[in-house]
C-alpha cells in the first residue's frame, strides 16, 4: 500500500503539556503545523488528579481539564491532530519524515514531545495483569472502580502518595509499599506529613514486590522485606505502580544523541544533535519534569523552531541565491568593532543595491546562519558567486570589496 505524503512546516510528536505548549507557539506564528499523538492528548498530565503547583489556577486544576484548556488554545491557532502512532522517522537533510502506518508526514522542522511510559517492577507475574485486569498506572482512571476495595501502591514519590491519598476517597484501604526504612519517603514534606497522618493508608517499608498472582485478574500482591527477605502477602483488588518512567525514545536511538537512561539531550534552545530537529518535555535530559517546566521546554521548542525555518528561507532563498552576486555581512549588535562597519554596510547597500544582494545577519540571538556559513568570529564579511561561499573577508572591511564582486 502506498502512503499518502502530507507537507508541513513543523510536526511535533507527542502531544502532552509540552508538545500542546510548543503548537501554541507555531500555530502563532502561521507555521503549518501538525501534532501526532497516539493515545490521549494531555500525556502524562492526564493522569493526575489535581495540580495546585501550576501558575494562574490559585484553586488548583485537575489534570484533564488543564489539558483540555490547553488543547482548545492550540487548535484556535490552526493546529492539526492526528490520532496514530508513529512508526519511525528520517531527521537528517533539510526535509524531514515522520511515518505512521498510512501516511509519511514532510517537515521543515521537528519537535519530539513523546514523554515517557511508567516503570514496571519487572516482578513474577507482572504482565498477566497489566492496565484492566489488576495493575494500573492512573489512579484518577481507576479509583471508581475501587469503591469500597482494598488497593496497593508502590511507590513514595509525589505522584505515589498524592494519587494514594486520592484513592482513599474510594477504597477501603490503600496499602502502601515504600523501598525504605520506616517515614522515609521520596515526596514533598507536605504529602509525606498529610499521608502519615490518613488513617485509610498503611505503610509496609522496606519492601519490593516479589510476585503477582490471581486468577483471571490481579488478586493478591507478594512483597520481599529487603532486611529479612521475609514474604508478605497482600490481599488486594488493584494495585497502582508509580515508580517512575521511562523515556519514549527507542525510534530515536542512533540518530539523536541520548544518555545512558536514554533520556534526549538538548542545550537550552531545545536543539537535539539533528539539525531542525527540537525535543521538549519529560522526554529530554532535565532536572525537573513538571508541566510548568514542560510549558517552558515548548516555548522555547516552538519559538526555535519558527527561528530555524525562518533563517532556512534567507539561508536558501536569499544568501544561496544566484541571480546576482551576494554579500553577507555577520556581526553582533553588542559588539562595538562590528557596530563600527556597520556605516560601510549600508554605503555598499546604497551603492550597489541593482548589482548586489547584500544581507545583514545579526547574531545576538542567533548564531544558526552563521553555522550554516562555518562562521564562528564576527565581524565577517562573506562573498557569495554563484550561489557558493567564494571568500570570507575578516579584515579591512572596505567599499572597495562590492566594486570587485561586481
Amino acid at each position: 500500500m502506498e502512503k499518502r505524503v502530507e507537507k508541513y512546516d513543523v510536526v511535533i510528536i507527542g502531544g502532552g503539556a509540552a508538545g500542546l505548549t510548543a503548537g501554541i507557539y507555531c500555530g502563532r506564528a502561521k507555521l503549518k503545523t501538525l501534532i501526532i499523538e497516539k493515545s490521549l492528548v494531555g500525556g502524562l498530565a492526564t493522569y493526575t488528579n489535581e495540580i495546585e503547583n501550576y501558575p494562574g489556577f490559585p484553586e488548583g486544576q485537575t489534570g484533564i481539564g488543564l489539558m483540555e484548556l490547553f488543547q482548545k488554545q492550540t487548535k484556535k491557532f490552526g493546529v492539526t491532530f492526528k490520532l496514530t502512532d508513529v512508526k519511525g522517522v528520517k531527521l537528517e537533510g533539510e526535509t524531514k519524515i515522520v511515518e505512521t502506518f498510512r501516511a509519511n508526514y514532510e517537515a521543515k522542522a521537528v519537535i519530539v514531545a513523546t514523554g515517557g511510559k511508567p516503570r514496571l517492577t519487572g516482578a513474577k507475574g507482572e504482565e498477566k495483569y497489566l492496565y484492566d485486569k489488576g495493575i494500573s498506572f492512573c489512579a484518577t482512571c481507576d479509583a471508581a472502580a475501587n469503591i469500597g476495595k482494598d488497593v496497593l501502591v508502590i511507590g513514595s514519590g509525589d505522584a505515589a502518595i498524592e494519587e494514594g491519598m486520592f484513592l482513599t476517597k474510594f477504597a477501603n484501604k490503600v496499602f502502601v509499599s515504600v523501598l525504605h526504612d520506616k517515614g522515609k519517603m521520596d515526596c514533598n514534606e507536605i504529602a509525606r506529613e498529610q499521608a502519615l497522618a490518613n488513617p485509610k493508608m498503611e505503610f509496609i517499608w522496606n519492601t519490593v514486590v516479589e510476585e503477582f498472582t490471581g486468577e483471571d485478574r490481579l488478586e493478591k500482591v507478594v512483597l520481599r522485606n529487603l532486611k529479612t527477605n521475609e514474604l508478605i502477602p497482600i490481599k488486594v483488588d488493584s494495585c497502582f505502580l508509580f515508580i517512575g518512567y521511562e523515556p519514549n525514545t527507542e525510534i530515536f536511538k542512533g540518530i539523536l544523541e541520548m544518555n545512558k537512561a536514554g533520556y534526549l539531550i538538548t542545550n537550552e534552545k531545545m536543539e537535539t544533535n539533528v539539525e531542525g530537529v527540537f525535543a521538549v518535555g519529560d522526554v529530554r535530559d532535565k532536572f525537573l519534569k513538571q508541566v510548568a517546566t514542560a510549558v517552558g521546554d515548548g516555548a522555547i521548542a516552538g519559538y526555535s523552531a519558527e527561528k530555524y525555518i525562518a533563517e532556512s528561507e534567507i539561508y536558501h532563498n536569499q544568501i544561496l541565491n544566484n541571480d546576482k552576486p551576494g554579500l553577507v555581512y555577520l556581526w553582533n549588535a553588542v559588539d562595538p568593532k562590528c557596530r563600527e562597519y556597520l556605516p560601510v554596510i549600508e554605503k555598499m547597500e546604497a551603492e550597489y543595491k541593482d548589482k548586489i544582494r547584500i544581507t545583514k545577519v545579526d547574531i545576538y540571538k542567533s548564531t544558526g546562519i552563521a553555522n550554516r556559513l562555518g562562521i564562528t568570529d564576527v565581524p565577517c564579511l562573506i562573498v557569495i558567486k554563484d550561489g557558493q561561499i567564494h571568500e570570507i573577508i575578516k579584515d579591512n572591511i572596505c567599499e572597495e570589496i562590492a566594486a570587485s564582486v561586481c
